[in-house]
């Protein structure tokens, strides 16, 4: 009888170590990894443009490490989606960026996190020069001071640990960059 007390124990206690390990995470670290994910993502291709058609050296090197900075937190969120089982996009019932269309939302939709429209990404991309370097800063600095937002967020929110380890190194990244970038605008560049 013992022997299947200590059995039964043993076996309540992997579950219990199983299911918890499941649920390490809650809906705001998910909806934090399918928000930033296209987030990171439209601040890579805004940085790609800023690789072929700056003029200053300064914005193409920012540029650059934007994009070495945020591919790899988006496969890290990819991978967080995958081990938690849950899709990398927003389901459209799932609130806050879910069902946007990221790149046509309204301005007031997409506005709050930073996200540029179809159009603002047509007029980036049509810029060239010192007219595109003051277009990509200012169209960045909103552009992370979302990402700032949506970090803060996940802070205050969240329980996966590495996922607001991740929020606050973005937020400290990203206000650098933003201090940075204002002062290219500022007469640095």
């Amino acid at each position: 009888m013992k022997r299947i007390a200590l059995i039964l124990f043993a076996g309540l206690v992997l579950v219990t170590a199983c299911s918890n390990k499941a649920k390490d995470h809650n809906a705001q670290d998910m909806s934090f990894a399918q928000e930033m994910i296209p987030h990171h993502q439209q601040a890579v291709e805004m940085s790609d443009m800023a690789v072929s058609q700056a003029s200053s050296a300064k914005v193409k090197d920012l540029a650059t490490r934007i994009k070495v900075a945020q591919g790899p937190e988006i496969e890290q969120m990819k991978g967080w989606l995958s081990s938690w089982g849950e899709p990398v996009a927003a389901k459209a019932d799932g609130g806050g960026m879910a069902g946007m269309n990221h790149g046509g939302g309204s301005k007031d939709d997409l506005a709050g996190m930073g996200m540029m429209t179809d159009a603002q990404m047509k007029e980036l991309g049509a810029a060239r020069g010192a007219e595109f370097d003051r277009m990509f800063l200012t169209m960045m600095i909103g552009h992370h001071e979302g990402a700032v937002t949506m970090a803060r967020t996940e802070l205050d929110k969240g329980k996966h640990a590495p996922a607001k380890q991740l929020a606050q190194a973005i937020i400290d990244a990203q206000q650098k960059e933003i201090s940075e970038m204002q002062g290219l605008l500022n007469g640095g560049i």
